[in-house]
């Protein structure tokens, strides 16, 4: 399984965006779309990034009852997405739907399908007062048990889980893992973060970059030493 960087397009319009997309090389990462630019721009600025050749991570994280789920994991895969995500905390059901509704489309490359176990901007504290008992590592491990056995391709995690998730789950198992900071970077909203190269060492295969790469005043370098010190580590 290749690593890769993907960068967080986190930006309120498709111009905006795409004045960042025209300098990337097609092959340098792949693209995260979240609600804020999905919102802006459609579906139809999605596909133009996979007519360009990107990798396409759509992360709007459904999480609803397991029909409707499974309608927009549909969606997505005519999309022609790379990557899509649910929410673990929506169950069993919810997450078995969503694979048996992208397993229906007889295509060469279906898109990934990852499950969100508990989000890097939550601390003990938040998860707690939002009724989830338990430490944060052990629900990420229940979660991320389920996603296995739901037949997911792998999670959303913290790099803080990771080394504990992938003890538990398949060598193929995915962990996807957004709070990626180095060291001089501010840490914005994000609580449990890590270096590119902790993560990798933790068992991490694609690392989720966003305001350090988009905001740097060359993003292109930027990007450059986030691989290399996710590859190299």
């Amino acid at each position: 399984m290749r690593r890769l960087v993907i960068v967080a397009l986190d930006y309120p319009s498709a111009d905006l965006a795409l004045q960042f997309v025209d300098r990337l090389d097609t092959k340098s990462c792949a693209l995260k779309v979240g609600f804020e630019l999905f919102i802006s721009a459609g579906p139809a600025f999605v596909d133009g990034l996979v007519a360009r050749g990107f990798k396409v991570f759509l992360d709007l994280k459904f999480h609803d009852i397991p029909n409707t789920v499974a309608q927009a994991c549909a969606a997505a895969t005519r999309l022609g997405v790379w990557m899509v995500n649910i929410h673990a905390s929506g169950g069993e059901p919810m997450m078995l739907a969503a694979r048996e509704a992208i397993d229906k489309f007889d295509i060469n490359e279906q898109p990934h399908l990852i499950a969100v176990t508990v989000l890097t901007s939550m601390d003990q504290n938040t998860l707690n007062s939002v009724g989830v008992n338990g430490q944060v590592d052990s629900v990420v491990s229940r979660w991320a048990a389920m996603a296995e056995q739901a037949k997911l391709d792998g999670v959303v995690s913290s790099a803080q889980e990771a080394s504990l998730i992938r003890s538990q789950c398949s060598p193929e198992f995915m962990i996807v893992t957004p709070g990626i900071r180095l060291p001089n970077n501010n840490k914005d909203d994000q609580h449990r973060i890590v270096s590119p190269s902790d993560a990798k060492q933790l068992g991490v295969t694609h690392i989720v970059v966003g305001r350090p790469i988009t905001q740097a005043d060359d993003p292109n370098a930027a990007l450059e030493v986030f691989q290399e010190a996710f590859s190299s580590a």
